[in-house]
Order: structure tokens, then C-alpha cells, then sequence
């Protein structure tokens, strides 16, 4: 922690001494966020039947970050509270291992260098997750990959096409200190079209993960590779009114029949899809927005370590992982936001989940309701 201090602390004051001294052509921009929530579960049943106890939680999460910018290029970090086995999750539960007001943990969430001319983009490093996406329900805001990243954007002078972009990406999950072949890595290809005045906006794409551990945080038994397709699509309903239909369709590509560490029941369990609908949004003060999303799931339609934990209780404690594992279920949200300010917001969420396929003798399942006050700095 000392060594990475000293390297914050150096980073931020050269490229201070740097903008001092071409402010016209470089800008050092700091930037943070507060969110404090308060979670009520319940009706949380586990998979021997019996249920867990009924849960009230008070949390909280902080991030601070800054970004330099100077002509065609930018460097940035993000530092954010969080558990450092727990990428899904950057929140604290007040009283929760801290006890007797100790020090909180700390981590750098995001480390990058970034390139942009005109309409083609590239960063190295670790940053937001780069492909356009709806929802949460396979990869995670959360989680920040480490690699490389490119998009091109093409201008299209037409009636009905806005635009396309080409995006890609090779992201290591996992180093195996040998060859790049053996590292447990995932690689990204997307093609996003803009259409009818950017009322309809389609994303095709296709990931592939490699050498993929069943369980996260080194307690796995065997090794998965995953190919899945996401066709992806939102479509503005009138250009009077604010509402939108979010649609998402996943198709694990890889066969498993012939892995015998899988049980039978979910060998084909491969596919899923999610429908939303959103109305309003939060740009500005006294504005609101609501939505609501309907999930399903089936096991092996994304890595479940790797997308949301906000659903449902279920995770890999058993395994010693406080990750989540929300594949395998059907479910909703319904959320409801307003922006007092525009630096700050009220939301509340509400869960109800299921499972598909049971693991042990009866299906898990849950309900859950959250506040949220978010306030940027």
C-alpha cells in the first residue's frame, strides 16, 4: 500500500508540473462520488431448502480518481473503497470486519493510457469495460478488465444508418506467468450501428473466454472455455417520448456435453435473454427516471463472477469466494431515480429471483429492496 501511495503520489504531481506548465494544451481533472445505501433482504432460500436470515444492511462506497489530458492522448486512475477478492462489489457494510472503527480497504480501480483521433480510440491498461452495452446482467460496472482495447467509428451519410463502430479487445483475467495461450484471458468483438436518428441502436458481438476457472479466487477444479454471442438492441418507441425497449439475446456457442465435470442437467444450459424498458432519464435537475427488467438466465450463458451481484444473496462463500454467481435464473427489477441536483440522486430497486435449475434439493431464490443516494464531487 505504501509503494502504491508513493506511485499516486508521484503520477499526480508530475502531470501537475506538466499542465502548470502548457495549461493551454493539457487539463488535469480530479473527480469522485458517495453513494450511501440502505438494503433490506428477505425470503432468501437456499439450495438444502432452509432459508437465510432475513438481512438489513447500511453501505457505503467512495471513489476519487483523476484524468490528464493533453492534445490526442490521456492517462487516468480511479482509487474506491471495496473488498480487493470482490470486484463485483466496491461497497462496505458499516460494521462488517471493520469493527471497532479500523482502517478501510482500498484498491485502484481503474489504471489506464488512453489515445483518440477523430473517430478512432485505443487505451492499455485497466478500464471501463469498452463495449456498448444495456444492463448489468452479463458483465458487471463494477468490474474493470486489464488489456488492450480498440474502436474505429465510420460517419455514414445516409436516410437510415447514422452510424457504425468497429470495437475489440483482449482483456487478461488471469496470468499464468507462461504463454499468452495458457493466460485465463477473454476476447471482445463488437459492431454497433446507430440508425433512425439514433432511435435504434444494434450490437452484435462475440466474446470468447479461455482457460476460465469454475469457481473465482483460486478455489476452482477445472478449466472452461466460453464463445458467446450477444445480439444486442435498443429502440427508442417515439421521438416524443422518452421510452425505450432494451432487448439482449446470449448464445454460448461451446458444446459441453463431452465435459464430464459438468452435471447432466446443465450441460445445455447455454442461452438467455433480458428485456427491459426504460422511461425518462437523469440529465438534469427534477428529472426522473424508471424501468424495469426481466432476466433469464440459464448457467453457462455468461461468466457469473464476471456480471452483476445485485439480484440475489447467492455467491461462492461455500468455496471461500465472496464473488457472486447470479447465472441460472429468472427474475426482475423494477427501479425507480430522481435527480434532486445534478450531482445528486435518489433510486430505489426492487428484486425478486429465482432459480432455474436447483443444485441441491429446491430452487434458491430471494427478494430485495434498495436506497440509494448517490452524489458526485
Amino acid at each position: 500500500m505504501k509503494q502504491l501511495l508513493f506511485i499516486l503520489t508521484l503520477l499526480i504531481l508530475t502531470v501537475t508540473a506538466e499542465a502548470q506548465t502548457d495549461s493551454l494544451n493539457s487539463k488535469l481533472v480530479f473527480n469522485g462520488d458517495f453513494r450511501f445505501r440502505a438494503e433490506q433482504d428477505w425470503d432468501s432460500r437456499k439450495s438444502d431448502g432452509s432459508f437465510r436470515e432475513d438481512r438489513s444492511r447500511l453501505r457505503y462506497r467512495v471513489r476519487a480518481g483523476a484524468t490528464y489530458k493533453h492534445k490526442w492522448y490521456e492517462a487516468g486512475l480511479r482509487l474506491r473503497t471495496g473488498n480487493p477478492n470482490k470486484q463485483q462489489d466496491p461497497q462496505l457494510t458499516l460494521g462488517d470486519g471493520y469493527a471497532e472503527f479500523n482502517t478501510l480497504p482500498i484498491g485502484l480501480e481503474k489504471a489506464y493510457f488512453q489515445g483518440k483521433w477523430e473517430t478512432f480510440k485505443f487505451w492499455v491498461g485497466k478500464n471501463t469495460y469498452p463495449f456498448l452495452k444495456s444492463n448489468e446482467l452479463f458483465w458487471s460496472d463494477n468490474v474493470f478488465p486489464e488489456g488492450v482495447a480498440i474502436e474505429k467509428k465510420f460517419n455514414v451519410s445516409s436516410d437510415i444508418v447514422d452510424s457504425v463502430s468497429l470495437a475489440g479487445g483482449h482483456f487478461v483475467v488471469a496470468t499464468s506467468n507462461e504463454s499468452f495461450d495458457k493466460d485465463a484471458y477473454f476476447q471482445g468483438f463488437q459492431i454497433s450501428t446507430k440508425a433512425l436518428n439514433n432511435g435504434l441502436i444494434l450490437f452484435p458481438s462475440i466474446y470468447l473466454f479461455k482457460n476460465i476457472p469454475n469457481i473465482p479466487d483460486g478455489s476452482d477444479t477445472f478449466l472452461l472455455d466460453y464463445s458467446i454471442l450477444h445480439v444486442g438492441t435498443r429502440v427508442k418507441v417515439l421521438n416524443t417520448v422518452p421510452l425505450r425497449i432494451e432487448l439482449d439475446y446470449y448464445r454460448n456457442l461451446t458444446g459441453y456435453r463431452n465435459n464430464d465435470s459438468i452435471p447432466d442437467n446443465f450441460k445445455d444450459e447455454t442461452s438467455g435473454y433480458v428485456v427491459g424498458l426504460k422511461y425518462g432519464a437523469l440529465r438534469n435537475k427534477g428529472d426522473w427516471r424508471a424501468s424495469a427488467t426481466y432476466a433469464w438466465l440459464q448457467r453457462y450463458s455468461a461468466v457469473d463472477f464476471l456480471a452483476q451481484n445485485d439480484w440475489a444473496r447467492w455467491d461462492y462463500s461455500a468455496f471461500d469466494s465472496p464473488d457472486g454467481r447470479l447465472t441460472n435464473l429468472k427474475g426482475i427489477e423494477l427501479a425507480i431515480s430522481h435527480n434532486i441536483d445534478k450531482k445528486l440522486s435518489l433510486t430505489m430497486k426492487y428484486y425478486v429471483v429465482e432459480q432455474l435449475i436447483p443444485f441441491g434439493i429446491t430452487k434458491e431464490n430471494g427478494s430485495r429492496i434498495r436506497f440509494d443516494i448517490d452524489i458526485k464531487i
